[in-house]
């Protein structure tokens, strides 16, 4: 018997070893994994503890936060909130926020989602460079655009507006928005799309009975990720929302509290607004985090 015969039999016979080229050996997966692992950890409490030191000193009074801003509070102080909630409007910039983000998402999605299916589904002439076009909008800061773009919203007689503050919103997230959900609806199977065709299903009917509920996991994963982004937008709502602080969404408003309860040495009202301010997007992510896991899967299984 030769060598390679007795490599195989070996292999082949109850209790014999593998070869170890066919695994890679546990010692490097579990130095690989406690490595990952304790990067994980140590980059959840970089994340978590400011935010739990934020609320902690929400419930507090100045005299203890300036005394010891790293105890717990001897005794929850829900005046702090009720007073940042009226005293500095955060209300008022919480529900402003509400409409513009509320009106950019619903604006933005439905011509978002409508110009990927045509992307993912249709053939045209010059559909790879207007698709293009509208992936390099990512790679556009807003920077270079606010001059120009302060000109032409004012022009159009929608400077410190919510409808002006809304159009542009919209129009920032449309690149990825359209990106994403192209990627996401070239993975669902054009089977169920042709059979709907056979039953007499229209081209409209199909994208809004069939197609939207089948890429629902993406759909929410892209609104949830324009969401985060859209209500902690500042620059934008900064330049064109000037001279009318009636309508200041909430960045702005937190800002502003930032400044006048630094010079008032209210610090509990400024950590219970930025408490406030947080909650909607913690949560938004909490309700929706399997479906945000499910959207960034499904499109890489087919």
């Amino acid at each position: 018997m030769t060598t390679v015969e007795r490599r195989a039999a070996a292999t082949s016979a109850p209790g014999g070893t593998a070869r170890t080229g066919d695994r890679p050996p546990r010692r490097e997966l579990g130095v690989a994994n406690v490595f990952s692992h304790g990067f994980l950890l140590l980059w959840a409490l970089l994340t978590v503890l400011p935010l739990v030191w934020v609320v902690f000193n929400s419930l507090r009074t100045d005299g203890e936060i300036l005394a010891d801003p790293w105890s717990l509070p001897d005794a929850p102080h829900f005046e702090n909130w009720a007073r940042a909630w009226n005293k500095a409007h955060i209300g008022r910039y919480l529900l402003n926020s509400g409409v513009v983000v509320i009106g950019s998402l619903a604006l933005t999605m439905f011509f978002g989602a409508t110009a990927a299916y045509v992307f993912a589904r249709y053939e045209f002439r010059g559909r790879q460079i207007v698709y293009y076009l509208f992936v390099g909008g990512m790679m556009f800061p807003v920077f270079l655009a606010l001059v120009p773009l302060f000109f032409v919203v004012r022009n159009l007689g929608l400077f410190a507006t919510w409808t002006g503050l809304i159009l542009v919103y919209a129009a920032y997230s449309l690149p990825f928005t359209v990106f994403f959900l192209t990627a996401f609806f070239r993975t669902l199977p054009t089977s169920v799309g042709e059979a709907a065709m056979i039953d007499g299903c229209g081209h409209f009917r199909l994208f809004f009975r069939v197609m939207l509920p089948m890429a629902r996991p993406g759909l929410i994963s892209v609104a949830i990720f324009n969401f985060l982004s859209q209500w902690n937008q500042f620059l934008l709502p900064q330049v064109l929302m000037q001279g009318n602080d009636s309508k200041w969404v909430l960045a702005q408003g937190l800002s502003a509290l930032a400044i006048s309860q630094g010079y008032q040495n209210d610090y509990s009202g400024l950590f219970a607004g930025l408490t406030i301010g947080m909650l909607p997007v913690l949560f938004v992510y909490v309700a929706f985090q399997r479906q945000v896991q499910s959207g960034l899967t499904a499109g890489q299984l087919k």
